[in-house]
Formats: structure tokens, sequence, C-alpha cells
């Protein structure tokens, strides 16, 4: 072999050890990672600015990125960080969900527009920078479900419109929010959680009252709303009608209202004022004595009639008020239920009530009516809605409490979208589930001789306030109802041991707890549980339909939303304690207190699904 010949196969023997090691090099490189992100690159418009994304590298050297814009470490993709790079198109976020690392993405300073891009698939996120590019388009209200480790969400100068997302809300993380110079409208929304330590608002056209949790914020993170008011700015005022038609509608409805609650009030808590005030007549010829008696009975009479119009106050640092007060204020008419009318009140001092009239109470005496609603006076529970008074007569009784801002969970579940005022999502819908729980304790701790202490649990029967805590209202009355009244209507007189056996039991309250978690979790309506009469087929059939399904996450309704393997076993661990709850032999079924306790085991994931250090968030 000629020294040429051997050079020449020496430089072919050299190629194909460079084309053996770029092989091999090629097919160690991570596909998911490194496919993933050429994939984004392609998919942005003037990706090729990024010129170190090359296909025959990693984007990882260890803990140090081999490609710029790349957060490393254990090379593996944590975030992306592609600033003033003039990248325009959009987010692809079917794409990102292949970086199953990725907790941080940020994107100032660029070109982007479109459609937000669907972050809530992308749930391990932690941060979003998005501040200074040309979105112009509206945020869905569930744009954020399931975020729950969201913190910090920049998305400043662009041209967002449309309300602030509901969804941001109820994440339990979020610290930083900014979202000024765009044009978002509309209310404020609250808050759920009060973790928020830095916010922009200033430059958006939103109106209204500042919610409280955010008062504590400075006034100029709220300059260039001109509509919005409440501190820190100037003080919300009534906006004065445009016109003398508009102030003299206002008047006539208020007018209605008022003259609608007194009529109702007199008519079934009052006598006539000829009754109140009748003068006794006496014979020609009566002795001063027995109309000096007659006078003396008069007199009794009206005293007695004005002190029946007093109300019974169950807390002794309630603010003290009676009938007048309630007829002066604005009053507006709530809705009608199984034992009566509800409406609500404002007192010219500004308290809000509700009074409720109790139509289906005459069988109980006066005695056993004011021992009864002392006990219930006595409860104090977050869980509880307080009885502030109530009001006697045989015929009818009235019963004031506070007023509960929100709406009830019935109407969260089954009302319209525009009556919402949210949807509820499975932390919030746990959180429901553990208040209604802790109530019922504490009423079986409080009231022991009650054979069950609530007796009419059901959706409409929980409020929700602005936190979505749960309240329950309309507990305790089975005792002072009249009972052929309470067989049509209360839930616990459709229970299976009283259909089987004619008696409710101290488990009674149980199956319904049980009902109501199904119904929360599967979003399907027990239809019966809010007839005013008629037979229990429908509710029978949707507990024994429930108890044939074979437990899966197809059972839940779809608008929890937040499903993943995190979270899944929980949600199907809280549906099996609803099953058994509406176990139909009460020998069987669970008691309160073991009941509570599985219930409070449920966690809005798998505990051994921890966080990352929070030392890897970006900036």
């Amino acid at each position: 072999m000629t020294v040429a010949q051997a050079h020449l196969s020496l430089h072919h023997l050299l190629h194909v050890i460079i084309y053996i090691f770029i092989l091999n090099h090629v097919d160690s490189l991570d596909p998911s990672e490194h496919d993933t992100l050429l994939e984004l690159k392609s998919s942005l418009t003037n990706g090729e600015k990024l010129a170190s994304w090359k296909p025959l590298t990693d984007p990882c050297n260890g803990s140090e990125p081999n490609w710029e814009g790349v957060l490393c470490m254990n090379d593996t993709v944590w975030g992306i960080r592609l600033e003033g790079k003039e990248l325009g198109g959009n987010i692809d976020t079917k794409i990102l969900m292949n970086l199953p690392s990725l907790i941080t993405i940020s994107f100032q300073n660029n070109s982007l527009e479109g459609e937000f891009p669907e972050f809530k698939r992308l749930r391990r996120l932690r941060s979003i920078f998005l501040t200074a590019n040309k979105f112009s388009k509206g945020i869905p209200a569930d744009a954020f479900d399931g975020m729950r480790r969201l913190k910090k969400l920049y998305l400043a100068n662009n041209d967002f419109e449309g309300q602030i997302p509901s969804s941001l809300t109820t994440l339990p993380k979020l610290r930083d929010l900014m979202l000024e110079n765009n044009r978002f409208e509309g209310a404020i929304p609250v808050f759920v959680k009060d973790n928020l330590t830095y916010v922009n608002l200033a430059n958006n056209k939103l109106n209204g009252p500042i919610p409280q949790r955010l008062q504590k914020f400075p006034k100029n993170i709220f300059s260039g709303n001109k509509e919005l008011c409440g501190s820190p700015l100037g003080e919300c005022e009534p906006k004065i009608p445009e016109s003398t038609i508009i102030m003299v509608a206002l008047v006539v409805v208020a007018a209605l209202a008022a003259i609608t609650l007194a009529v109702i009030i007199l008519q079934q808590f009052g006598r006539s004022s000829k009754d109140a005030l009748q003068i006794p007549t006496y014979k020609k010829g009566a002795s001063h004595e027995q109309m000096e008696q007659g006078c003396g009975k008069a007199a009794a009479t009206v005293a007695a009639k004005k002190a029946s119009l007093n109300l019974y106050f169950l807390k002794d640092d309630a603010e003290k008020f009676d009938l007048a007060d309630l007829l002066k204020g604005s009053a507006v008419v709530l809705g009608g239920g199984v034992f009566g009318s509800s409406y609500k009140t404002t007192l010219t001092r500004g308290k809000v009530l509700v009074a409720k009239r109790y139509n289906q109470m005459n069988n109980v005496t006066r005695d056993e009516f004011i021992k009864h609603m002392k006990k219930l006076g006595k409860l104090n529970h977050p869980n509880l809605v307080p009885l502030i008074a109530f009001y006697y007569r045989k015929e009818e009784k009235l019963i004031v409490a506070d007023y509960v801002e929100n709406i009830s969970l019935a109407v969260h579940l089954h009302g319209s979208r525009s009556d919402r005022r949210k949807s509820l999502n499975w932390p919030t819908r746990l959180k429901i589930v553990k208040g209604v729980a802790r109530g019922l304790l504490h009423l079986y701790t409080e009231l022991p001789s009650l054979i069950a202490p609530h007796g009419h649990l059901k959706s409409s029967n929980v409020l929700l306030n602005q936190e979505f805590e749960s309240i329950l209202t309309d507990y305790g009355l089975v005792p002072i109802t009249n009972q052929e009244h309470a067989r049509d209507v209360m839930i616990a007189f459709k229970s299976p041991e009283y259909k089987q056996h004619g008696r409710i039991t101290k488990k009674t309250d149980v199956w319904s707890l049980g009902v109501l978690i199904l119904e929360i979790m599967t979003g399907k309506f027990p239809a019966n549980t809010f007839h005013s009469k008629g037979g229990d087929t429908e509710l029978t059939n949707f507990v024994e339909s429930m108890l044939k399904e074979e437990v899966s996450i197809n059972m839940f309704d779809k608008e929890i939303g937040g499903f993943d393997e995190h979270n899944e076993g929980e949600m199907l661990k809280l549906l099996t304690i609803g099953l058994s709850c509406c176990e139909p032999d009460v020998e069987k079924r669970w008691d309160i207190r073991e009941t509570v306790d599985r219930i409070e085991k449920v966690k809005e994931k798998n505990q051994n699904d921890n966080d990352k250090d929070d030392n890897n968030d970006y900036q």
C-alpha cells in the first residue's frame, strides 16, 4: 500500500468515526424535550432568530443551558425565557405539554397575538410572563382552572379586553397579578384567598367598588379606572339618575317592595287597629267601678297588642330593631320555599337581614316555640347561619337571620350561568362538603336531644358566602313543624328508614349528607328534594342509580375540571364516602362523627405530589 493510499484510508476511517459519533450523539438526545423545543421554535414567527437552538445539540448541559433562553437543571428544561426576541404568532400549549418539568415561561417584550394560550393545560406552571405583547382579545373565565401552583401572572401592556377571569380568584398560591395598561372592564372580582402581595390594575376600564381584600394596596395601582370607587380611592356614591322618568321608576319600585312586605307582615302578624284599640261598651246604668274595670282591660289590651309587635332577640349583643324598622327598610322578595316566603330587607342603618315566614308551625305552643328557638339561638358556628330574632303568632312565625351575600349551592350547581358567581372546581366543592360536615357535627354536639338535628339538609339550604364557605340554614325545625307538613316536605322524612319503618334516626342526616355529596360531585339534580309535596320516587331513583353505577371518574360533573392523577384519587374517595352515607340499611350506615372524620381526611390532591423547591421559581 502506497503512502497516498494509506492516507486516503485513514481519512475515510476518520469520516466514518465522526459519522458514528454524530449518530450516537443524536440518539442520546432526549427526543421529548429536544424535539419539543424545536417544534416550538418552528411554530413561532421569527423563530429562526433562535440561532442556538440546533438539531445536533442538547438544550441543556447539566444545569447549564446550551440553548439561549432555556432554563436547565439536571439536564432537564424547567423554564423558557425568551424576552425581546421579536417573536410573533402565538404560544402552542399542546407543544409545551411535552415538557413535563416546565414550571415557568417568559415571552415578555415580543409581538405575540391572537387567542389567550390555554395555559390550564400546563397545571404545573408557577410563573407566566407575557408583559408587552400584542394580545387583544378577552380571556375566558375558566382560563386558569386547575392551575393551583400558579404564583405569578404578568399580562401588563397588552390590549386584553373583557372581564378579569373569575378562575383567578380561587388560585391558592397566586401572589403577583400584573394587569395594568389593558382594556379589562367590569367589576374587580373577589379573591377567595388573601395571598396577593403585588397587584397592579391601573389604566383599564374597571368599575364599581374595590373588594375589601384589595383595599390595603396603594391607590396608584387602581389609577386610570375612572369608575372605580371605595378605599383607597374616593367613597362610592350612587349614580344620579339621568332623567326624571328613571327617578320616578326607582321610587315606585322601592315603594312597592316596601308596601308588599308591610302588607304581608301586617296581615299575617298583626291584628287590625280596630281590634287592637277596641273600646268596651256599657249598658245604661253601669256603675263607676264597672266602667273603670272595663277601661283597665282596654288599656291592657292595647299594651298587649303593642308588645306583640316586638321581636324576641336571641343574641344579647345583637343590634335591636322592631317590626317597624323592618317595614321602613327597603325590601326584596327572595322567593318562596316549602315553609314560606323569604325577604331581604335593609334597615335604615344599613344592616342587611333576611326575614322568613313559617306558616306550618301552628301546632306548637308559644312556650314550646320560644324554648326551642332559644336553643337554636345559642348556636354559634361559622357554618351555621346565625339566628338573630323571631316573632311569634299562633298562625304565623317570623325568623330573622343575617343575610348571606352569595347565593345557594343549588343555584351554583343547577342554575343558569348568568345566575352563578363562578363554576365550582374540585377544591371549592371539597371545601363546601367539609363546611357542611362541620356544621352538621356542631348541630349534633350542641343539640343531642334532637333525633335529626338538621332534618332538612339539601343544596338549596346550603348558602355560600363570598369565600365559598358553606353556611347551613333551615336547621333544627323538625320538632316545631307540623308533622303532617314535615312528612310531605322535609328530607328527613324521605329517608329509607322512614319509608321502611316510619321513623327517623340519628343517622338520617348522614343519609341526606350522602345525597348532597353525590349531587355536588356528579352535578345531577335529585329533583324531589325540592318538591313541596308528593312521593319520593325521583329521589329514590337518584340514590339507587348512584349506588348501582360503577365508581369511576365518568361519574363526575364535567364542570369540576382539573382532572389529573394527583387529585382523581381524592375525588373518587369523596364520591365513595357519599355512596357509603347513602347506605339504605341504617344499622350499616356510618354515624355523623365517623362520616366527618373520613371527609376531613380527603385532600385536594395526593399528598405525595409535593411541589418543587420554591427556589426554582423564575423571578
